[in-house]
């Protein structure tokens, strides 16, 4: 898509085009273009939310998920918790348990059970 063409999507989409709006979002993900989709999530669009959580998580982007998370995105957080359980973050684990995520708090004790248990 040329970037007029992309200027008069995004014109059409600020103008209240459903389907420009749903053409940008797709669009964005394709291009992996994060601040795109994080602009059409502020602006209220769940597809977009959605899309940027999947694209964060693909490209293993901890702080886009951070952000989303620490905003009240509860698939981000569950992402978060994931990509942190994969890399035995332990730090990242704890920030969630101690802000309130239970799923992070069961890894987190998981991962320290198992730990013990090694040594």
């Amino acid at each position: 898509m040329s970037d007029p063409d992309l200027a008069d999507l995004r014109q059409r989409a600020k103008d209240g085009d459903r389907d420009a709006v749903d053409q940008l979002v797709e669009l964005a993900g394709e291009r992996g273009d994060l601040a795109e989709l994080r602009q059409l999530a502020e602006d209220g669009n769940a597809d977009a939310a959605a899309q940027l959580v999947e694209l964060a998580t693909e490209l293993g982007d901890t702080n886009e998920l951070r952000r989303l998370a620490d905003r009240g995105d509860r698939d981000a957080a569950d992402q978060l918790v994931e990509l942190a359980a994969e890399r035995a973050d332990v730090g990242e684990l704890r920030r969630l348990a101690d802000g309130g995520n239970r799923d992070a708090a069961d890894v987190l004790a998981e991962l320290t059970e198992e730990q013990d248990e090694a040594e």
